[in-house]
């Protein structure tokens, strides 16, 4: 228990810049800083570097030249070669591939730049908190390096207390999506590589000590307890009260944290209505230190393995799912709750109880409104086919990741399984890499499911890192990518595991309102009659426990060419780009409801 609690505490750092993670920001005193931001495109990263190579951040005092230091002509003599108050604007959160027709495939960086007013109270403390940038972060506010960060798809904060002032802030950004061999995810995806600042940019009001971060889950073993910890973010010793409150459970515990920071605690509950797909039932809880108020909403329920089955609440589960990219319908990165619930209620209206959130942590608004739903999620970090597994750094990058996503989401219920990877080839190293993040991820959370995505051949289910995983889970594409359709049925799968076994991938594209007869590629009756067969196929997989087929709706990707077919989309979607249907959706919708039946 102590190495558990050591390691939620530790400081997420990376890069050398540390920065403790504040959870649940949506119910903090917070101000937006989202709306219309002023860009500058720089693919040389002149505003950056010096014509030698010098980075300007590291110089005493940085050159005028140095695009985060906003410089503006004093006079008309005086040469600066940009005007942020001049460039172009764009709206923010988004991504620039969407919103700028030059910057479609633009690969590179782009600076932002916001201008506020905020009046900070005295002994009052602000943080710049950073839901996610793709890729590389640098932040600057009024001249000032914050620090760097890298991770598409994870959020971070820092505090700027001492640098923010009544008028005329400026925040800077250098965004820089350029992809590499040891980044995570690596050069080679099947996805859109968007660019920007692509979820919100919030401020956040605190006093001097506040509550920066909780735990209140159900204890791991025992459904009657309530358990977890409150890290007090600058405890002062004469201010030490805090109490937890669920007022339809009858709950109003108090304590009083260490000197660490820390309260740990275990309640006994009763009378709970556990969360699920059917109930998802939400209690409202408040975290009160010295009264300041911290309000959330938070489902409890167990989830487990036994043998090969999964169990909800003590109950046999099947997860009925489908995979999702976290894309908008307009072809950008989806980051609105507008954008969440359509592509979750498509997922509900399949029949689904569950969705995988592929192949990254997507934003908070998909994992909150599937709690209020009754989804299970998966979700995922992008370790992502051939990172480089014998990379240290690339190592750490994954681990900062999976730590900062689940931080920011420990107590959504919907949450019941986090992934490893995707995909990757088999390898001692890549063992090792995988093996390390599970356990990282008990040593953070030892209350879900710990699974990854795996590859399978010649019909085994047999890769090593199954014995570390919870449940095992492979992608095929039968009918696609090999193998024959009409013969389906009498593909047979063997695994040495008496695990819960999941199907996270299978499907095929078909370009809807194409249509022609069942053998032919890429129309709706080939992808119809490929999950009809693939259906015939999964039934007869031992330890069969839920699947996920590839994917809900159609997504942009730049290795998908074939002009009048895929035109810069991947088609495996149920869903057109445009919200229309395919045939093989009702055959999915049919199988699910089948198979509700049965449980």
């Amino acid at each position: 228990m102590k190495r558990l609690l050591t390691t939620l505490l530790l400081t997420y750092s990376f890069l050398g810049f540390a920065q403790n993670l504040i959870s649940n920001v949506p119910n903090r005193n917070i101000t937006s800083l989202n709306g219309v931001w002023n860009y500058i495109i720089d693919p040389y990263q002149t505003g950056f570097y010096s014509f030698h190579l010098d980075q300007y951040d590291k110089q005493e005092k940085p050159a005028k030249g140095a695009f985060f230091t906003n410089y503006h002509a004093q006079n008309k003599q005086e040469l600066v070669e940009y005007d942020f108050d001049k460039s172009p604007t764009i709206t923010i959160p988004s991504d620039w591939n969407s919103q700028v027709t030059e910057l479609k495939y633009y690969e590179g960086n782009v600076w932002f730049k916001k201008s506020f007013d905020y009046n900070l109270a005295a002994n009052k403390r602000l943080f710049l908190y950073l839901g996610a940038i793709n890729y590389k972060a640098d932040v600057y506010l009024n001249g000032k390096k914050l620090g760097t960060h890298e991770g598409g798809f994870t959020p971070f904060n820092y505090e700027v207390t001492t640098i923010v002032q009544p008028k005329d802030n400026y925040l800077v950004i250098k965004v820089d999506n350029t992809r590499h061999k040891e980044d995570v995810p690596t050069v080679n995806t099947d996805w859109w590589n968007y660019g920007g600042i692509t979820r919100d940019v919030t401020l956040i009001e605190e006093e001097s000590s506040f509550v920066e971060d909780y735990n209140i889950q159900l204890k791991k073993g025992n459904a009657n307890i309530i358990s977890g910890f409150i890290k007090i973010n600058n405890l002062e010793a004469s201010k030490n009260q805090i109490s937890i409150s669920i007022p339809e459970l009858k709950i109003n515990y108090k304590g009083k944290a260490d000197n660490s920071g820390i309260l740990n605690f275990e309640i006994p509950a009763k009378k709970i209505s556990y969360w699920s797909p059917e109930n998802p039932k939400l209690y409202d809880v408040t975290v009160n230190f010295n009264g300041q108020k911290l309000n959330d909403k938070i489902g409890f329920r167990t989830i487990e393995t036994q043998g090969d089955k999964i169990l909800l609440n003590g109950k046999p589960v099947f997860l009925r799912g489908i995979s999702i990219h976290e894309e908008n319908a307009k072809g950008g990165r989806a980051n609105s709750e507008e954008d969440a619930l359509r592509l979750l209620n498509w997922a509900k209206e399949l029949g689904c109880n569950y969705v995988r959130l592929a192949h990254y942590p997507h934003n908070e608004n998909m994992v909150r409104e599937a709690d209020k739903m009754g989804l299970m999620v998966w979700e995922e970090i992008p370790v992502y086919w051939t990172v480089e597994f014998t990379n240290k750094n690339t190592y750490q990058n994954a681990q900062d990741q999976l730590t900062a996503a689940i931080t920011r989401d420990k107590n959504r219920a919907s949450i019941v399984i986090w992934s490893m990877a995707n995909e990757t080839p088999v390898s001692d190293a890549r063992n090792a890499f995988i093996t390390n993040l599970v356990n990282h991820t008990k040593s953070l959370d030892n209350t879900r499911l710990i699974s990854a995505a795996l590859l399978t051949h010649n019909g085994k289910i047999d890769d090593q890192i199954g014995k570390s995983l919870d449940i095992i889970a492979f992608n095929q594409y039968l009918g696609w990518y090999g193998g024959n359709l009409e013969n389906a049925e009498k593909t047979f799968w063997t695994t040495p595991y008496n695990k819960p076994v999941f199907v996270s991938e299978f499907g095929g594209d078909a370009k809807a309102g194409f249509h022609g007869e069942k053998n032919e590629r890429w129309t709706e009756e080939y992808q119809e009659y490929l999950y009809i067969q693939n259906l015939k196929m999964i039934e007869k997989i031992p330890h069969l426990s839920g699947l996920s087929p590839w994917i809900l709706v159609d997504f942009r990707s730049p290795k998908r060419l074939l002009p009048g077919i895929q035109d810069g989309y991947n088609r495996k979607g149920l869903i057109s780009n445009n919200g229309e249907k395919k045939k093989a959706f009702y055959i999915m919708q049919k199988w699910y409801a089948k198979k509700k039946s049965e449980y």
